[in-house]
Formats: C-alpha cells, structure tokens, sequence
C-alpha cells in the first residue's frame, strides 16, 4: 500500500511500533514463572464459567511465582453495560482473588497499561498500520448486505461460510481501486490477510487437551472495524498478551476452533504465542436428565452473585470450584482440615476435560455445611452479620442488639467432632434458623399427631412445674423420663419397640412435644441448649399450653 493509502486509513498521528515495544519491557520474574489473566467483557453480570476460569489463572499464576492481571476486553462498545467492570472487580474481591494488576475497584495498577482496551485503540491501529504497509492485512469496502449475501449463497451450495479465497473480493484490489473507495468516503473495516490453507492441519500442545489436530484458519477476517476504528477480539487480545508477556492463557473449549487463527496471527507477527489451556464448560444435568451448558437463561446460579446473595460461604464455593478442577482436592482437604483453601497445590495437568464438570448444587451445599461446620460460633456470627447487612438489614439490627445471645445460639452443638450441627450452610437461613429465639411461635398441634390433646397439654404442664434450669443435662432429660413415665409412655425405646400397644408413646414423644411447644418445630439443634438461652420464664410460658391452645 503507498503512503498515501496509508495516510487515509489511517489519518491520526501513530506511535511506531518501535515505540509501543520500547513502553512494554520484559517482566523479570523467576525462572518458570507463570503470567495468566482474566479479561472479561463488560457486558452484564459474571457467569461462573469465567470465574471458574479466572480462578483457576489465578491459581496457576500464584503458585509458579508469577502474576495474575485483570484487563477488561470491551471493544464491543454496542454490548457494553455500565458498572459490569465494578460487578467483576467486587466479585473477585468476594472471594479473596485479587490481581496483581490491572483493573482495579481502586483505578489501574502495574507497568503495562492502559489495561483497558477501548483506551489502546492507538496501539491497536499502530500494529495494523503495519501490517497493512507490509502486505498483510488490507482495507475491505464490502457493505454488510454484500457479506449476507455471500454467506447465503455459500449455504445454499453446502459451503463453509466466510470471507476467504475468490469470496474475499477486496482482498485483491489495485492500490488505484483502493485509493479512489478511499476517495469517495467508502466504509471500511481492515481484514487480515490469511496465511491458512484450509486443506492442512496444524497441531497445537494444549495443556490440558494435549495434542489437539486442527485446519489451518484460512478467513480473512476483521481486525480492525470500520465503524470505530476499534480492534475486533481476535486482534486485540493477540497484542495486549504479547505486550503485557501473558505466559499462559486459560479459556473455555469454546474457542479452540479460533486457535489457529491466533497461532496464525502471532506466527505473522513474529511473536511466540502463550500456552492454552482450554478447559470444557461447566454443565448441569436438564429436567430430562442430559448434561447441558449453564445457562444465563435457565439458572440462576449462572450468575456468580448468586451465592453471595444467598450467603454461601466463600471458602465453599472456591472449594467447590477446586474439587471440580482437581479430584484430589477432597482428600487433601481431609488431611488439611483448617488450612487456607487457597493452600492447596492445584495441579493443571489433573484437570479432567473428557466432559464437562458437572455443577451440582447438592454437592455444593455438602461441601459449605463442612466448611460452616469447621466455624467457631464467633466466626459464623461475623459471616452472618457481614451478610445481613448487605442483604437484610432488618435481620442485622437483631444480631447487633443481641450478639452475646446470638454467639451462643450459634455455638449450640458446634465442634463436637464428626457430630458437629451441620444444619446450617448459607447466611440467608440463619434468621429462619434462629427466629424462634427472639419470638414464640406458633403453637400446632398438627404436629404432634396422633398424640392426644390432652396428653400434649398434660405433658407439657407437668414438666413446666418441674423444669429447673440449673438441671444438668443428665438430670433433665431424667426429668423428661419422669414425666413419660408417669403419664403412660415407654421410657425404654427397647420396651417400646417389643410392645408399641401398651403405651400412649415413647419418651421421644415426649421430647418432641417439648420441643413442638418450646420451637414450633419438629426437629432443631439441640433442646437443652435452646431452653438454657431462652431461660425459665420464656421457656414456662411456651410450655404453658393452656393458653397457645
């Protein structure tokens, strides 16, 4: 292309690419040492496929001693939504993932800024400004309706679609025909010029799928559009790696099929491409029982502020995560019981990729009743008040104004071994699990059928006149005994189960009446322990059926 053509694609005054290298110094880390990012795009809410995946750059970068970077890829401005760079930035932060540099909720840090694309857009040009001076990539005036209609007529023939081989049409033009659709005011995007044969293959060392066999890409695709002037994904994140040394790239399968075009493009300009990792998608098994992709659509918990909405711990989701990435997580995790999740020796190579991991809320909440399990009472009622005051401020007043009472609800048959309450495992169920303490409830009797009324009255009056709080837990549940006893029900479950007919019940009868009268439930933590936090006068007027009845 001639000087003039030059000029006119590209009229704004450029760095040389000499001068963008020179800003870009190589990073002296160690040996071995591991550069990986993620780059979101700013359009909407972070999907838990790209926090998996940045989690696991994260940790692929942290422990070979390198850096993990944040770079926010938003050159679509069209999908661009306001604040979703602010949803990922406080995302990570949720979770303890905090880039070394890059976007930050704080501003930008590090050496290689800017680290948003839409503000490289000079960098961008520059590079493509070369390419097209050396023949590589060149001006394409097809209008949108011509592209359609060559994608129509390859369909219609059973031909791959896209702009390649006799379909380029502007990929031989004479610099005259350039020069003068450059002269009427012609829009135009810059296409590189491909260098594939779509008849060959290339092979590419993936870490994680191995050797992976694919045809050489041989579109002439845009790498700069025309609208404005901003690069296309393909050759911006081509760039920004070579410039900000990323070692190591982790993606989604879902781009392998653009593999060859980005080996291509570093191929073309003389750089050394990273190393991929492709991982397979995060699945979840359908209403009909088939593995399917998470959907933005069909799941909420597709959305990476789900768990935070719900208060899943955060340990338990990055557990969660890394037992999906590595299989040996959970082993480890039982021989490391309280160490930092963020402790464990990730190996990448371990990563299965024969499917899918397959995302299972059933196994999730298993792995945070485990993880809230290992709490101190202390511990769960910060996690929980940190949680309401984002999400329920109103349950927050009543955790402030009753912490001591709170603790102590919260420490009812916690760290008592394998044995430990594990009934609780998202901050949102903590005022449900709790509220009976604060207000009485209900009295139904529906749940103590097929126990007679009055047996349950009886009952309950009885032990209230001689319940003592100072009773050890041994002489109460004697008392409970007491009571069973003296108004016909078994108080040995082995004499029970021999003979059912001969008593009203048995002594877990009576128990569960006192627990029905006392919670308004059937099952809760611990009884004896609620009755000490509620104390006597709370716990007599629960117990005094006569008027809840």
């Amino acid at each position: 292309m001639t000087p003039e053509i030059l000029d006119l694609l590209f009229p704004n005054e450029l760095p040389t690419v000499a001068e963008i290298e020179t800003k870009y110094p190589s990073r002296e880390l160690p040996e071995g040492a591991v550069v990986s990012r993620l780059a979101p795009s700013p359009t909407g809410y972070l999907h838990i496929g790209n926090f998996y995946q940045g989690f696991m750059a994260e940790r692929l970068a942290h422990q070979h001693n390198g850096v993990f970077f944040l770079r926010v890829e938003d050159t679509d401005q069209a999908r661009k939504v306001e604040g979703a760079v602010e949803v990922v930035l406080n995302a990570l932060a949720h979770y303890g993932i905090r880039p070394d540099e890059g976007r930050t909720l704080d501003g930008e840090i590090g050496d290689y800024a800017p680290y948003t694309q839409s503000e490289r857009k000079e960098i961008y040009q520059a590079y493509a400004k070369e390419l097209v001076a050396k023949g590589a990539a060149y001006p394409c005036f097809c209008t949108t309706e011509e592209i359609d209609l060559v994608r129509k007529i390859q369909s219609k023939q059973g031909l791959r679609t896209g702009y390649y081989g006799h379909y380029a049409k502007c990929r031989n033009l004479t610099d005259d025909e350039v020069l003068a659709n450059l002269k009427a005011g012609k829009p135009f995007c810059i296409r590189l010029k491909s260098t594939g044969d779509y008849s060959k293959r290339i092979v590419v060392d993936d870490l994680l799928k191995g050797k992976v066999s694919l045809p050489e890409y041989d579109v002439d695709v845009p790498i700069i559009k025309g609208a404005d002037g901003l690069p296309t994904y393909h050759f911006a994140h081509l760039i920004d790696d070579h410039l900000m040394q990323t070692t190591h790239v982790v993606r989604g399968e879902e781009w392998l099929s653009s593999l060859p075009l980005h080996i291509q493009l570093f191929n073309l300009m003389g750089w050394q491409p990273p190393q991929y990792a492709h991982h397979a998608l995060l699945q979840k098994l359908g209403e009909d029982g088939k593995r399917r992709k998470i959907s933005k659509r069909l799941d909420p918990e597709a959305n990476i502020e789900y768990f935070a909405e719900h208060g899943y711990p955060q340990d338990a989701v990055l557990e969660y995560l890394l037992n999906l990435m590595n299989a040996s997580f959970e082993d480890w995790r039982k021989e490391n019981p309280t160490v930092s999740v963020f402790d464990f020796p990730m190996d990448i190579h371990k990563i299965s990729n024969t499917a899918g991991a397959l995302f299972d809320m059933v196994k999730l909440n298993s792995i945070a009743r485990e993880v809230v399990a290992r709490m101190t009472a202390e511990e769960v009622y910060d996690k929980v008040l940190t949680w309401a005051k984002e999400y329920k401020p109103d349950f927050a007043n009543v955790l402030e104004n009753n912490r001591e009472k709170c603790i102590s609800i919260f420490n009812i048959e916690r760290g008592i071994g394998t044995k430990s309450r594990k009934d609780l495992f998202k901050w949102e169920d903590a005022e449900k699990e709790t509220e009976f303490f604060f207000q009485t409830p209900a009295f139904d009797e529906k749940l103590l059928d097929p126990i007679a009324k009055d047996d349950v009255v009886k009952v309950a009056l009885e032990y209230a006149a001689i319940y003592n709080p100072s009773d050890s837990k041994e002489e109460w549940f004697a008392k409970i005994k007491e009571i069973a006893g003296a108004n016909g029900f078994a108080t040995d479950m082995k004499a029970y189960k021999a003979d059912p007919k001969s008593f009203k019940g048995s002594v877990s009868d009576v128990a569960k009446i006192l627990r029905v009268a006392i919670t308004g439930r059937t099952q809760s933590p611990d009884l004896y322990a609620i009755m000490q936090i509620l104390g006597k006068d709370e716990v007599l007027t629960r117990l005094n059926l006569n008027d809840r009845c």
